[in-house]
């Protein structure tokens, strides 16, 4: 049966509309496609004066040097059109296999650099990249989701190498703070600009920003966990559970945080039995149940489980690996497997993938930031496998038209008759989304 199911959603190669991954090609369910605004784009630098620098952390004195910590940040937002503008191409690279060089790849976007806002007091939302990630490969849902009506905010990290295992404890002690720290920072900032509503935030988060992200949203690190041992100097204990310094990963106006292959079960086991119960914004977990990267089963399946004080939900992509929440690998990430790897799966076409999250990172959003309740039909969706949904022969609606969740078309709504395979949805909490 699940060979079935899966063969439904294996295509050769990506099949990305005109190249630009933020527009997805017409077999994307209902709310992937782009919203009425056009998009802007530019680069803010942050800087957070005196952070712990772990990598330099001195073992003999029990130290780590202060040091100022610039994180350059990727701002998408609503825009005016701007007639004749060229639209922005973003270049960046990912750590190869060594010992080869980096390997550089870019990817064309629909966003204009500059471009003058249109209106403001919109919702803000932080994204967090994957470890040794980048923004540029995230803009399938960053610009896409500025062009509903959101201001975007996605970090550039500064991860060292992931092929340096040694330097694993950066991405643990950082993550969170970074989230933290420039969610503060443009709340301030762009709240005052008029450009964003700074009670009416949200977070993103892609394996070790899924960690990040969790974190922020209130969940409390074990103090006793691998993971903060993996820190040294216990630089991470005064942010843990009963910390004293706790405070400052939280986000005043958070709504809502999602977490795709989010990272932090398994062998970390990062907040321990009882720190994911501790979150209290609704929640929306992504994860592939074939995840060889993060174990599926101790991490978002337990996480959906553990997030009791939420109404929470959990879309897992069946067959899928670790591969869900970078664009379509670039034709420069496709000499070699392992750049192939950071984009996309064995199983999953990558841009259907990027459209199916879409679609539900979409509804979440607008029904828990935006408050927009016809949302809700989207993810209360009838059975929680996508391929037990029923679409009958004799119905009148064209081949292409979305499923309106009937009595009769039980098809997910939002779905084409034929493109629903694949995937199982779970929701549980109070507070449920009607």
């Amino acid at each position: 049966m699940i060979a079935r199911v899966l063969l439904l959603a294996m295509v050769a190669g990506p099949v990305v509309a005109d190249g630009v991954p933020s527009r997805f090609g017409v077999d994307a369910p209902e709310l992937a496609r782009l919203g009425e605004f056009a998009v802007g784009v530019k680069t803010l630098t942050l800087v957070q004066a005196a952070q712990p620098d772990v990598l330099a952390f001195d073992a003999a004195h029990g130290t780590a040097p202060a040091r100022d910590r610039m994180l350059s940040v990727d701002l998408w937002y609503p825009a005016r059109a701007a007639r004749g503008a060229a639209p922005a191409v973003y270049a960046a690279s990912f750590p190869s296999e060594a010992p080869a060089p980096p390997a550089s790849f870019s990817v064309p976007g629909l966003a204009v650099r500059g471009a003058t806002p249109a209106g403001g007091g919109y919702p803000l939302v932080i994204v967090s990249h994957g470890y040794s990630g980048t923004p540029a490969a995230m803009t399938w849902l960053t610009e896409n989701l500025a062009s509903k009506g959101y201001v975007v905010a996605a970090i550039r990290h500064q991860d060292p190498p992931i092929t340096d295992r040694s330097a694993f404890p950066q991405p643990l002690l950082r993550r969170a703070l970074d989230i933290a720290f420039v969610a503060r920072t443009l709340q301030d900032t762009l709240a005052r600009q008029r450009l964003i509503d700074p009670t009416r935030t949200a977070l993103i988060g892609y394996s070790a920003g899924g960690y990040g992200v969790l974190t922020a949203a209130g969940a409390t690190l074990d103090p006793a966990s691998p993971a903060a041992h993996m820190v040294p100097g216990g630089l991470l204990l005064p942010f843990a559970r009963g910390g004293a310094m706790r405070d400052s990963v939280s986000i005043k106006g958070l709504r809502a945080a999602v977490a795709l292959a989010p990272m932090g079960g398994g062998a970390l086991a990062a907040w321990g039995s009882e720190g994911i119960a501790t979150i209290k914004v609704p929640l929306l977990l992504i994860a592939g149940d074939r995840d060889r990267t993060l174990d599926y089963t101790s991490g978002a399946r337990a996480f959906f489980d553990q997030a009791t004080a939420v109404h929470r939900y959990l879309l897992t992509f069946e067959g899928a690996g670790h591969s869900i929440g970078y664009s379509p690998a670039p034709d420069a990430m496709r000499r070699r497997l392992w750049d192939q790897d950071w984009f996309d799966g064995p199983v999953w076409r990558t841009e259907r993938v990027n459209a199916i999250n879409a679609h539900f990172i979409t509804a979440f959003l607008d029904l828990y930031v935006k408050g927009d309740a016809s949302r809700a039909a989207y993810l209360n969706v009838a059975g929680r496998e996508s391929s037990a949904g029923t679409w009958p022969a004799t119905s009148t609606l064209a081949y292409d038209a979305y499923s309106p969740a009937t009595a009769e078309i039980t098809v997910w709504k939002g779905f084409q008759r034929s493109q629903s395979a694949g995937l199982e949805l779970l929701q549980a909490g109070s507070g449920a989304a009607e």
